[in-house]
């Protein structure tokens, strides 16, 4: 068998690169509790995404608890199951009700056009995700949390660098949520950011994450830990450098995956939108009709020594933790659920690689 071809790889910068980031940290002693690369890991994310404000986080997941815990939400939270366990986990974990929404058959983001059914007296947000990179309906959920008077975070996770019309998404409703894991784009070995335009928040989200404590004696609110650590936020300013080339090496893996697989019948592709700079996050692929099932396709992926992963499957509503619990009926995120399969793409994937993978669903 040639060379495993792992379905993702994290982006690394040169080994020395990294030791050199992190050698004054030996003679500071200094390596967690905001410390100088924490403050210019921010600075750069900033000025990188063009936002207002942004608070680090050791993880995307407790970012975004963090940001329904700041916002104070209550009752019942509209989102969508065709996401990562954290997405439900978090509203859940928070005391919340997720009320699922259905998915567009295109892009496979939330279906705007059916939000306003789900809304009742018991409504404190929606908390829309952008998959693979697909940004959501931002004016329609937008026109709807003004109509209602709810706040929007959006699970950004997968959309760090994305640019809709020349905005950041990190710009987008009251909140944004991202993921710095190691298999993201943009990483900081583990890691996560709130970016969000209303500078009131920061107060409170910096007692969520630090335990509440505002000085050596002064503990005003009941928080947590969630901290990004001075050896994370080293690993985010020097892979930070690098992403924007990063990202045009993803760029030619994908414009080779779509010259092969476009216009296969049985093979449906994410068509790129207007006016939308992608980050090239995944490459999903859904068996519709096609020769071969998802699962089939899977198999003899994975017998030629190709690992792909079923993202998003099952559905968050489907886990046996949630089964039964929570209302919403999303056939469309269902249908999708069955047949996506997200191929192999990291920057350094090869070209000829990405052949092989093409020949083998192909032949």
């Amino acid at each position: 068998m040639d060379k495993l071809i792992q379905v993702t790889q994290s982006s690394l910068p040169d080994f020395q690169e990294y030791i050199e980031e992190i050698r004054d940290l030996w003679d500071s002693k200094w390596i967690t509790n905001m410390g100088p690369k924490h403050k210019k890991l921010e600075a750069d994310l900033l000025s990188y995404l063009k936002t207002p404000n942004i608070t680090l986080y050791s993880n995307g997941h407790l970012a975004l608890e963090s940001a329904i815990e700041a916002l104070g939400l209550t009752g019942e939270v509209i989102t969508t199951p065709f996401t990562f366990a954290s997405t439900t986990h978090a509203i859940v974990r928070k005391g919340l009700k997720p009320v699922f929404c259905d998915i567009n058959i295109d892009d496979y983001t939330i279906d705007a056009s059916k939000i306003e059914s789900l809304i009742t007296e018991k409504t404190s947000a929606i908390i829309p995700v952008h998959v693979y990179g697909n940004v959501c309906n931002i004016k329609e959920i937008q026109r709807i949390a003004e109509k209602y008077n709810l706040k929007v975070i959006y699970d950004a996770a997968h959309a760090f660098g994305v640019m809709v019309d020349g905005t950041s998404v990190a710009n987008f409703g009251d909140l944004s949520m991202f993921s710095f894991h190691a298999t993201k784009v943009f990483n900081t070995i583990e890691g996560g950011a709130l970016t969000y335009k209303d500078n009131k928040l920061s107060k409170a989200l910096y007692n969520i994450k630090n335990f509440g404590i505002n000085g050596p004696e002064e503990v005003e609110y009941i928080g947590g830990n969630a901290k990004m650590n001075e050896f994370q936020a080293a690993m985010g300013i020097c892979n930070l450098r690098h992403l924007d080339k990063e990202i045009e090496k993803r760029k030619d893996i994908v414009e080779r995956y779509r010259e092969r697989l476009s216009e296969i019948e049985g093979i449906k592709l994410c068509t790129p939108k207007r006016g939308v700079k992608e980050n090239y996050a995944y490459f999903p692929v859904v068996f519709d009709d096609y020769k071969l099932s998802r699962d089939e396709v899977f198999e003899k992926l994975k017998e030629n020594g190709i690992l792909t992963r079923k993202y998003f499957f099952p559905l968050t509503s489907s886990y046996c933790c949630y089964k039964g619990k929570f209302k919403g009926e999303t056939p469309v995120a269902q249908y999708i659920a069955d047949r996506v399969l997200t191929l192999p793409l990291y920057a350094d994937l090869e070209l000829e690689y990405v052949d092989r993978i093409c020949d083998v669903i192909l032949n």
